[in-house]
Parts: C-alpha cells; sequence; structure tokens
C-alpha cells in the first residue's frame, strides 16, 4: 500500500526539495503540505496522513507542540510524526520524542536516508539510532530518581523481556541484543514486539522513555 506523507515545514523550497525526493518513491505519495504548525495540525486532521514530516522552528505552533496535539488526537492513531530540523541539539531531540515523535532526523538526511525513515515509521518501528538513544540517556541522567516503589508498569514483562528493555533502553540494537544475550536478532525484536505490547507503549521511543521513567536505567548505570 502506499504511503502518505504530510510535510510541515515554514520554507517552500525545503517542502518542495523533500517533496522531489520522496516522490521517487513509487511506494511513498506526499498527501499534503503546511507552513505552519497550526496548519500541519489542520491538515493532518482532515488528510489523515501515514507520516508527518514535521519541522521544529515555525510560526506560530512549533513542531514539538504540533506533534503533541497530532498524537494526542485519537483520530489520528495511526498517523505518525518524523521530526525534520537543522538543529541537533539535546532539548530538541527529548522534547521531540517526549512530544510523541517516533523519528528525529536532521535536514542533512541523504535522500535514501529520508525514503528509509519514511518506510520504517510507517512499519510500526521507531527510528531511534544509537546517538539519539545517548542524548534520551543524557537527559535522564540529570533527573531526580524514581520514587521509592516504582517499576510497576514494567511487572507486566517477563524476566526475558525485561532484560530485553534495559538493553533497548541502553542504545543498543536488536543485532546488539542478539549477541549479549546469545539469541537471534529476530527472537531479540519478538521480545521487543511484546514487550510494547504488554506496556501499551506505542513504539521503541517511548518504551525506552517509559524504561527511564520507571528506574530500570538510569544515569548511573548507562
Amino acid at each position: 500500500m502506499t504511503i502518505t506523507v504530510l510535510l510541515a515545514d515554514d520554507q517552500h523550497l525545503v517542502r518542495a526539495g523533500f517533496r522531489s525526493l520522496l516522490k521517487r518513491d513509487r511506494g511513498i505519495a506526499v498527501a499534503g503540505e503546511a507552513s505552519s504548525g497550526d496548519e500541519a495540525v489542520r491538515t493532518a486532521r482532515a488528510l489523515r496522513p501515514d507520516i508527518v514530516l514535521m519541522d521544529i522552528r515555525m510560526p506560530g505552533l512549533d513542531g514539538i507542540a504540533a506533534t503533541r496535539q497530532i498524537m494526542a488526537d485519537p483520530d489520528l492513531r495511526n498517523c505518525r510524526v518524523i521530526i525534520l530540523t537543522t538543529f541537533e541539539t539535546d532539548e530538541y531531540v527529548f522534547a521531540a520524542l517526549e512530544a510523541g515523535a517516533s523519528g528525529f532526523l536532521t535536514k542533512e538526511v541523504d535522500p535514501d536516508g529520508l525514503r528509509h525513515a519514511v518506510r520504517v515509521v510507517a512499519a510500526g518501528e521507531a527510528l531511534l539510532s544509537p546517538s539519539v538513544t545517548r542524548r534520551v540517556v543524557k537527559q535522564f541522567a540529570h533527573r531526580p530518581a524514581p520514587a521509592p516503589g516504582g517499576g510497576t508498569r514494567l511487572a507486566a514483562l517477563t524476566a526475558r523481556e525485561l532484560e530485553v528493555v534495559r538493553l533497548v533502553a541502553s542504545g543498543l540494537s536488536n543485532e546488539d541484543i542478539a549477541r549479549e544475550l546469545v539469541i537471534s536478532p529476530l527472537t531479540a525484536k519478538t521480545h521487543i514486539t511484546r514487550a510494547i505490547s504488554r506496556l501499551g507503549v506505542r513504539d521503541r521511543v517511548q518504551l525506552v522513555i517509559l524504561a527511564y521513567e520507571e528506574g530500570l536505567v538510569g544515569g548511573g548505570s548507562a
């Protein structure tokens, strides 16, 4: 099936460039464009795209706030957001992930990388590279420790799933986890998928955030 994409960026030339890159993939179609965060939210509600490529800095409602509104809309539960920005700072990365974004790319991404990101996120995966995970780790390292008695949400996991989630939150890929636990990458992915389902989180990104919030891992152990 064709993956529909909404382009949200305040610069017309940027949107035109991304449109040109994406249309080279027959499985991807640009359904619409928006030049502000407010317009991105309205257009997403009207078109219900599979993916929103969202700039951070836009007039009016910024991309982080727009992402938060889209993710909170029950009618857009199948819509996923990839943040696109020139500002690869810890603050923006973490804010985007907390708002519910499933991916984070800088505008220097190459054409193949952009199309790959759209396909990966549309398939229900999160575009969470080890470098982005390390930024999440860094943010949590400076947060207060969880209150005693935390971790109750993680009680739904088996011992193996808990170990896999800890490794995911430490920034390991499926292949790294497979090597660490002497299992296949497919088995590692299965454990992650089951953990996501049991915990009721949307994707790998939210799984990492929950692991830190629940105290499974922290700044001292990362």
